[in-house]
Order: structure tokens, then sequence, then C-alpha cells
């Protein structure tokens, strides 16, 4: 039968609510058959990408912390260093004056 057959048969709202009919089965099946799997990988895909994600942001976090800790300790050691330096100066200022002293004495 031909198209215009089944209009004038049935009329115009019914071919085209059997055509509608067709199609929409049509794209059910090619999207339960085709994308849904293809979707369904990708959301795997994904979910390994975010834990992959929250593994290296965990990662960050730790090294960050790791780093905090050594220059924290290494800023105390500096710290130590040039308190030891500044004691080392000031023994070696004190001498050099009290050797000045002794030898102003020893002139008189």
């Amino acid at each position: 039968m031909d198209v215009v057959e089944l209009v004038n048969k049935y009329g115009f709202p019914i071919v085209m609510a059997v055509g509608m009919g067709f199609i929409i089965k049509y794209v059910w099946e090619w999207a339960t058959k085709e994308v849904k799997p293809v979707i369904g990988e990708a959301n795997t895909v994904l979910i390994a990408l975010i834990d992959r994600i929250r593994m290296l942001d965990n990662d960050l976090i730790r090294l960050n912390q790791k780093v905090n800790t050594v220059l924290h300790l290494r800023g105390k050691t500096i710290e130590f260093e040039r308190v030891e330096a500044e004691a080392e100066i000031n023994k070696q200022t004190l001498k050099k004056s009290e050797d000045e002293k002794s030898a102003a004495a020893g002139e008189s």
C-alpha cells in the first residue's frame, strides 16, 4: 500500500501516529542497544578517573605536610646555627676587648 492510499483510507493523523510510533521504537532500540553500553562504559571510566584524582589529591596533601615539616625543622636548625654564630661572634668580641684592656693595662 502506498502512503497516499493509507492517508485516504485512515486519515492523516492516524498514519502519522503510526509513523511516529515506528520512529519512537527505532530511536528507543538504538538508544538501548548502542548508546546505553557506551554511556555505562564512560561512567566506569569517569569513576576510575575521579578515584585517581582523589588519590593524587591525598598524595599532594601528604607531600605538602611533609614539606612543611621539613621547612619547619630546617628553620629551627637555621635559627639554632644563627644563635650559635652570634654567640661565637660575641665571645670573640668580648675576648678582643679583654685583650685590648689587658694590653692597655700592661702599657701603663
